[in-house]
């Protein structure tokens, strides 16, 4: 449990830096696995953001139950991602109703960033996996992979 927090608090400290600069098609992005079960690691300098996922089993999860990169489209990625997160920060600020051991901190993820694929991918299915890893349904419809 204290796994989540901690990524989710590097998540959206991360997350939650946003720049003026204009989008550049062709941005590097360093993407490692330094431990493969444990950490995934998405860096854009241009953008100036970087999100670490440290969760025991999203790796593994990610790898063999997740959908493979390219199935959804970066439109469904981003609608979905904005549903969940609008969800999360709503149980966030409502603490005597939800767990407040889940979702510790607010997620500051701007629609109006284009943050790419990749990471769109990773959040998507970091919530998904966090969906059914702990028995929790962000929208109207159940989590699936």
């Amino acid at each position: 449990m204290k796994n989540i927090i901690y990524v989710l608090l590097i998540i959206f400290s991360i997350m939650s830096c946003t720049s003026n600069k204009s989008l550049v098609q062709d941005h590097k992005k360093d993407i490692s696995n330094s431990k493969p079960s444990d950490t995934i690691h998405i860096k854009n300098e241009e953008l100036e953001y970087e999100v670490i996922i440290i969760d025991g089993g999203y790796t593994s999860w990610l790898n063999s139950v997740a959908q493979p990169r390219g199935y959804y489209s970066e439109n469904f990625l981003e609608s979905r991602n904005r549903i969940f997160v609008a969800e999360w920060n709503n149980r966030f600020l409502q603490p005597q109703r939800y767990n407040s051991n889940l979702y510790e901190m607010q997620i500051n993820y701007n629609p109006s960033i284009h943050y790419g694929y990749e990471v769109n991918y990773l959040i998507y299915n970091y919530l998904i996996y966090f969906q059914i890893k702990n028995k929790q349904q962000l929208a109207g419809f159940v989590p699936r992979p």
